[in-house]
């Protein structure tokens, strides 16, 4: 079955399988939670651009990852809604997977290039009337809350997609495992090749967070017993994986032992990657390719032609324009009125504890003061989902709710999608982020937002060293000694990033807005070639689907 629609560039001929739980392509196909997704959908999309002969291998979630809707006193209700897609074509060939020690019937759904301008997706769901009710309740949810369930999904993912390829007769040279979801396609791939040096060969791996909620670690043989390892005897499976003593498994060691190479998605995720990993002996080499974002399809158009043509007065213009665009967002969702002249401050991610969301008002007396200047005012706007059973996330978020219903510059957003994303990023005057240092692999919801003239403000840590000049380009809150308490980095980093907004960020803003304008332009310029993901997309090639150990 011919699956591309484009002519394959010679150059990126090797045939690629990219394997990933969520693919962020377009706002209409709800499959994705988060940056995982936003790479990999920002990848294919490049791959599409290139004519990079790869085929993604995702999930169909029958509810996606959760709506984000509001209780009565507007706190995050998470909400769960079945989706439909008219535009996937369901493949005529299903395949069976043994999970649980039962055949679970697997049926695809493509996803043709020419629909999102992407390269050709194949999405796998057990919804199907062939199943048992708890056998279609697999693909229903996005990284489900439910242990077995999530063993069950990344069983699906590896040895699902594997077989869907070989059932539509799709050769495959490489294939990637983004992130260690995927891991049991090596278990069914081994009894092909019966070698795993000989399999290595077909393997690359990447490695997205040093984060222990990314790097799960499960019973052997419980995994063994949930079919994770695709009926292969447990003495086989440890002498693949060199587990030969212990019973915790880690998908991210399995990974990186059945690989010929992995990548870390930063420079200083490699060096942390590398550390973290360095008492694995037989683990493959983990170097260095950054994440990247797809220009074509962030970017707002007219304000890349007004910095095109050296036409400040427009992009300023424009800018402005992209500021009230959101804030109809804003009044619609909260019923404030922001103001396009006034700096407008976002704090949009995926919200979780490490990230910081609430490091903005950790000295709320100084935060009062910052949001209560009436000479120089500020807005705010937070967005971003938790992980719908993460209640401490939740609870920030509620806290930021509750504060914002005091104060008229202050907004915190729900539905932080790939639309309302988009608005944000094109909307806002600074992109705050805020992660502890080391924790952030790489962070790309910066890069879409430098992409729109909006100034990164930013911990130095994951791609925003190779990028950032600080006052150039960007505003850096310097380093401290990662060895100190979370409470004193806390206080530290709060410190130093009030100072900067307070005496470097808003005196710019209002008093010198010709250097304001500089510093955008430097961002959209500097932005353009190595961050955007045609560079990436070509990287993999070269540096991982082509390399020979």
């Amino acid at each position: 079955m011919k699956l591309h629609s484009y002519d394959i560039q010679e150059k990126y001929s090797t045939s690629v399988a990219y394997f990933s739980m969520e693919f962020a392509i377009d706002q209409a196909l709800k499959i994705y939670s988060g940056g995982l997704g936003f790479l990999a959908g920002s990848h294919m999309r490049s791959a599409y651009d290139l004519k990079q002969n790869i085929v993604g291998i995702g999930i169909l979630w029958s509810f996606g990852y959760y709506d984000q809707n509001r209780h009565e006193d507007r706190t995050l209700a998470p909400s769960y809604t079945r989706k439909f897609y008219y535009f996937l074509e369901e493949l005529p060939q299903k395949v069976t997977v043994k999970i649980y020690d039962k055949d679970v019937v697997v049926k695809a759904f493509l996803l043709k290039s020419e629909v999102f301008g992407s390269a050709p997706i194949i999405l796998l769901s057990t919804d199907t009337d062939e199943n048992d009710y708890l056998s279609r309740t697999i693909t229903h949810k996005l990284y489900d809350g439910n242990q077995k369930t999530r063993i069950a999904q990344e069983t699906l993912l590896g040895i699902g997609g594997v077989k869907i390829l070989e059932a539509i007769g799709h050769k495959v040279d490489i294939y990637h495992m983004n992130e260690g979801h995927a891991l049991p396609l090596v278990y069914q791939l081994y009894n092909r090749f019966e070698n795993i040096d000989e399999l290595k060969k077909h393997v690359v791996f990447t490695t997205h967070t040093p984060e222990a909620a990314g790097n799960e670690v499960h019973d052997i043989h419980f995994l063994h017993e949930m079919g994770f390892f695709n009926g292969l005897d447990l003495d086989t499976v440890r002498q693949i994986s060199g587990y030969i003593d212990r019973d915790d498994f880690s998908l991210t060691v399995g990974a990186l032992k059945a690989a010929k190479r992995s990548n870390a998605v930063s420079k200083i995720h490699a060096d942390v990657s590398n550390k973290m990993w360095s008492d694995v002996e037989g683990r493959c080499e983990i170097i260095s390719i950054t994440n990247a974002q797809n220009k074509k399809y962030w970017t707002d158009k007219t304000l890349v032609r007004a910095l095109d043509e050296h036409e400040d007065y427009e992009l300023e213009a424009r800018k402005k324009h992209l500021k009230k665009v959101l804030f109809d967002e804003v009044a619609d969702q909260t019923g404030k009125m922001f103001d396009p002249e006034i700096l407008t401050i976002v704090w949009a991610r995926r919200f979780a504890e490490y990230k910081r969301p609430g490091l903005l008002k950790y000295d709320f007396d100084r935060f009062l003061k910052l949001i209560e200047n009436k000479d120089r005012p500020v807005q705010i706007i937070w967005a971003g989902k938790p992980y719908p059973t993460d209640f401490g996330a939740i609870e920030i978020f509620n806290d930021l709710i509750k504060i914002s219903h005091k104060y008229k510059n202050v907004a915190v957003l729900i539905g932080y999608e790939l639309s309302l994303s988009k608005l944000l990023k094109q909307g806002s005057d600074i992109w705050l982020n805020t992660p502890r240092i080391t924790r952030e692999a790489s962070g790309t919801s910066g890069m879409t937002a430098s992409m729109n003239a909006s100034i990164h403000f930013s911990i130095n840590d994951g791609w925003h060293p190779e990028f950032a000049r600080d006052t150039k380009n960007a505003f850096t809150i310097p380093e401290l000694d990662r060895t100190l308490s979370i409470s004193e980095q806390d206080v530290i980093d709060n410190k130093n990033m009030m100072d900067i907004l307070e005496n470097t960020i808003i005196p710019t803003y209002y008093d010198k807005p010709r250097r304001w304008i500089e510093i955008m332009k430097n961002a959209m310029n500097d932005i353009d070639l190595e961050f955007d993901s045609s560079r990436l997309a070509d990287e993999y090639y070269d540096k991982l689907f082509n390399y020979k150990a």
